[in-house]
């Protein structure tokens, strides 16, 4: 179900999120990558789904997690724990004049390392279907 995200618990997964492990040479390593839409930074302040800001496609998150024993940088990206953003959203929905983002929209995480998408729902009431 295309439910609504927002800023309560929700989770954004990428696999895999290539970077460099430090042995005894750099060796490129797959790993999870995950962001929390806990830790986003919501663009829509004045719009609440279930009490929490609706997030669009304009919002992202300042850190993603998994990749920290890579510790050599991502291979496409340069970063660890980089930021985490939508790149798809629902056109026929304006949040603050954004697009609305919902489950399963795809987000480009760690910067620009990896591609992913929003897998656990922040809340089950409301729906966008597109």
């Amino acid at each position: 179900m295309p439910f609504a995200i927002n800023t309560i618990i929700g989770l954004n997964f990428a696999f895999p999120d290539v970077c460099l492990t430090p042995m005894p040479t750099p060796t490129p390593i797959p790993y999870p990558n995950f962001a929390l839409t806990t830790t986003s930074i919501p663009t829509a302040f004045h719009v609440f789904t279930v009490c929490a800001p609706q997030l669009n496609m304009f919002a992202f998150a300042v850190v993603s997690l998994g990749d920290n024993t890579g510790v050599g940088m991502g291979v496409a990206s340069g970063m660890v724990a980089g930021p985490e953003r939508y790149i798809l959203g629902c056109f026929t929905t304006l949040i603050s004049g954004g697009p609305s983002v919902n489950l399963t929209k795809m987000t480009i995480q760690n910067s620009t390392n990896m591609i992913g998408f929003n897998i656990v729902p922040s809340q089950p009431r409301v729906l966008i279907l597109m």
